[in-house]
C-alpha cells in the first residue's frame, strides 16, 4: 500500500486581508451594523501541508496577534502540543498566511474564533493507494471521532486525480459531513480542474476571484464547483475568507439571531445555503437550468454582511405542501397564505414516494410602494449527499408567477445537491418558490434540506438639507455603489459618487453639495 500526497496550494510571504477586500466580501459593513459578528464561541480547524519539510505546518500566534493558548498542534503520528514554539512541529509561512485571512487580528474575518485545532494534513486525511492487476483501490480515512470543530479550512489539494480517487476523496469527506455535521471549506486549486477535497458534495469549494483559479465542472459526473469565490490571487487566501464567514454565521445562528430554531440555523446545510445566496454575482456571471452555479464563481463573490442579513430574516416554514404524480406539472396551488418577509431561510424536510413527486410551496408578495419597480430574486436550496450513500436525493427549484402560472426560472441538475436561482429584473407580483423532491427511484423518502431567499428592490430617497442633498438607501443587500449624471440623454456619462457613506438606522446615507443644475442618481453593483 502507498500512501498517496496532496499538494500545498501556494507558498508565499506572509500576508493578509486590505481593507478593498474586507469591503468586497462583506466584512467592512457587517462590522459596522454588529462589530460583535467575529466568530465569537466557535471551534474551527486548519489542517497544513507539510512544507517544504515533513513538520512545516504550524500558525505562529504571534503572527496572528493570538494567544498561544487559542492553538492545539496535532502532527504527522497524532502527536498533541499547546504552547508555542513546540516539538510537534515548526513554523509555516504558508499557515501564517491562511490564519491572517481566516481569524487573524485585525484583518482576519473571524477575529474571535473559541479555539483552533492546527493538524498538519497528512495525519488529518490519509489516502492510501493499492495496485491490484491493472486497478487501482483507494482507501482514504478522517478522524474516527468528532474532533468538534464545526468549520475547516483546508488550503491543500490533491493533484494528479483520477476520477475513482476523486470519488473516494469525496466520499470521506461527504460521509463525515453528514456524521458530525461539519463545513469543509477547501480551495479548488489554481488552475486547471477542480481539486479533492474541495469536489465533495457536503462542503463548500471555493475560487479565487482575480487569481488564476480552477474552473469546473467536476471530472465525476460534471458537478457545479466552485461553490463560491472570495477576493485574492490564489485559492489558498480566498479560502479562508469563507471558512470565516462560516463561522460568523455559525455564530449568529447558535446565539439565536435567525431565531429559536438555533439548531437549524447553524447546520451545514443552513450556513452553506446563506453564504452561497448572499453572494454577488460579477457582471459576466451565468448558469443554466442543468449547471446551478458558474463554472468560474460558483455562486459569486463571498459577501458575509448579506448572508448575515438573511439569516436574520428568520426561519420561515413552506405555505402548503402537495403531492403530484411522478414527473407531472406542478403549478401553483392557489393557496392564500404568504411568508412574512423577502429575505430569511428554511430548515425542513420533503417528502416523495413511489408513485409521487413532493412539492413544498413558498408564497411570496413581492411588492413596494413604487408602481413600476421591479426586484431581484436569489434562493439557493442545500441537501447533503447522505452517511454511506454513493447517489443523492433528486431536488429541483421553481419559481412560477402565482397568477398565470407561468414558470419564471428552474434549477434542475440531476447530480448536484445544490439549486440556484438568480432573477434580475422581476415584476412585481405574487410568487410561488418551490422545492420539489422527485418519486419513484430515490435514496430515502424523506429529505432534510436548507432554503436561503431574497426578494429584493433597493429604492433611493432623497432630501435637500442646508443645501446638501441627502440620497439615501436601505443598508441590506450591500455591494452597490452611488452614481451620479447630469442628464439622461445619450450618451449618459455616471460618475461614482466618492462622498464618505455613514450607517445610520439600516439605511445608508451620502451627503452631495446640491448642484445648480439637474442631478440624476442611480445604484449600481460593479463588476469588483
Amino acid at each position: 500500500m502507498t500512501k498517496r500526497s496532496f499538494t500545498v496550494l501556494f507558498l508565499a510571504s506572509a500576508v493578509s486581508l486590505q481593507a478593498g477586500d474586507l469591503d468586497t466580501n462583506g466584512v467592512t459593513v457587517l462590522r459596522q451594523v454588529d462589530p460583535t459578528l467575529t466568530g465569537s464561541g466557535v471551534r474551527v480547524a486548519q489542517p497544513e501541508g507539510s512544507y517544504p519539510n515533513e513538520n512545516d505546518f504550524e500558525v505562529s500566534p504571534a503572527y496572528v496577534s493570538q494567544p498561544t493558548n487559542l492553538f492545539t498542534y496535532i502532527s504527522t503520528n497524532g502527536a498533541v502540543a499547546t504552547g508555542f514554539p513546540n516539538s510537534a512541529g515548526v513554523e509555516s509561512g504558508h499557515a501564517d498566511a491562511v490564519a491572517g485571512y481566516f481569524y487573524g487580528i485585525p484583518g482576519g474575518v473571524a477575529t474571535n474564533v473559541a479555539h483552533v485545532d492546527n493538524y498538519v494534513a497528512d495525519y488529518f486525511v490519509q489516502v492510501f493507494e493499492r495496485i491490484i492487476g491493472s486497478s487501482t483501490n483507494y482507501t482514504v480515512s478522517l478522524p474516527s471521532t468528532n474532533i468538534n470543530d464545526p468549520v475547516v479550512n483546508q488550503s491543500f489539494i490533491f493533484t494528479g486525480t483520477t476520477v475513482s480517487l476523486q470519488q473516494a476523496i469525496d466520499s470521506a469527506y461527504d460521509n463525515y459531513a453528514a456524521q458530525y455535521d461539519t463545513l469543509f471549506i477547501s480551495g479548488v486549486g489554481n488552475g486547471g480542474a477542480v481539486n479533492p477535497p474541495a469536489t465533495c458534495y457536503n462542503g463548500i469549494g471555493v475560487g479565487a476571484y482575480g487569481g488564476g483559479s480552477s474552473t469546473g465542472p467536476t471530472l465525476d459526473n460534471g458537478r457545479a464547483k466552485p461553490d463560491i469565490t472570495a477576493p485574492a490571487t490564489e485559492t489558498s487566501y480566498s479560502t479562508p475568507q469563507v471558512a470565516g464567514a462560516a463561522a460568523v454565521i455559525e455564530q449568529a445562528g447558535l446565539r439565536g439571531d435567525g431565531g429559536s430554531d438555533t439548531n437549524g440555523a447553524a447546520d451545514l446545510r443552513t450556513v452553506k445555503a446563506l453564504l452561497l445566496n448572499g453572494a454577488i454575482k460579477p457582471g459576466d456571471w451565468t448558469n443554466g437550468p442543468a449547471s446551478p452555479l458558474d463554472a468560474r464563481y460558483g455562486a459569486g463573490v463571498l459577501n458575509v454582511f448579506n448572508s448575515y442579513k438573511q439569516l436574520a430574516g428568520g426561519r420561515h416554514g413552506y405555505t402548503v405542501s402537495n403531492s403530484v404524480s411522478l414527473g407531472g406539472m406542478h403549478p401553483p396551488t392557489g393557496a392564500s397564505g404568504t411568508v412574512s418577509t423577502l429575505f430569511g431561510w428554511d430548515f425542513n424536510t420533503n417528502t416523495s414516494s413511489s408513485s409521487s413527486d413532493g412539492v413544498n410551496h413558498y408564497y411570496f408578495n413581492v411588492t413596494n410602494d413604487v408602481n413600476d419597480a421591479t426586484f431581484t430574486a436569489t434562493a439557493t436550496l442545500v441537501w447533503n449527499r447522505q452517511r454511506n450513500q454513493s447517489a443523492i436525493n433528486n431536488l429541483n427549484l421553481f419559481l412560477y408567477n402565482a397568477a398565470n402560472s407561468n414558470l419564471m426560472a428552474v434549477s434542475t441538475s440531476a447530480v448536484d445537491n445544490v439549486e440556484h436561482l438568480f432573477v434580475p429584473n422581476l415584476a412585481q407580483g405574487r410568487y410561488d418558490l418551490q422545492v420539489w423532491k422527485a418519486g419513484g427511484s430515490y435514496v430515502s423518502s424523506s429529505e432534510t434540506y436548507a432554503l436561503a431567499f431574497e426578494f429584493f428592490n433597493l429604492p433611493l430617497s432623497d432630501q435637500l438639507t442646508n443645501n446638501n442633498l441627502v440620497i439615501s438607501w436601505p443598508v441590506a443587500p450591500t455591494g452597490f455603489q452611488l452614481q451620479s449624471a447630469a442628464g439622461l440623454n445619450p450618451p449618459v456619462s455616471w460618475t461614482t459618487v466618492t462622498n464618505a457613506v455613514t450607517i445610520t438606522n439600516n439605511q445608508n446615507v451620502v451627503s452631495v453639495t446640491n448642484g445648480s443644475g439637474s442631478q440624476f442618481f442611480r445604484l449600481i453593483r460593479p463588476s469588483f
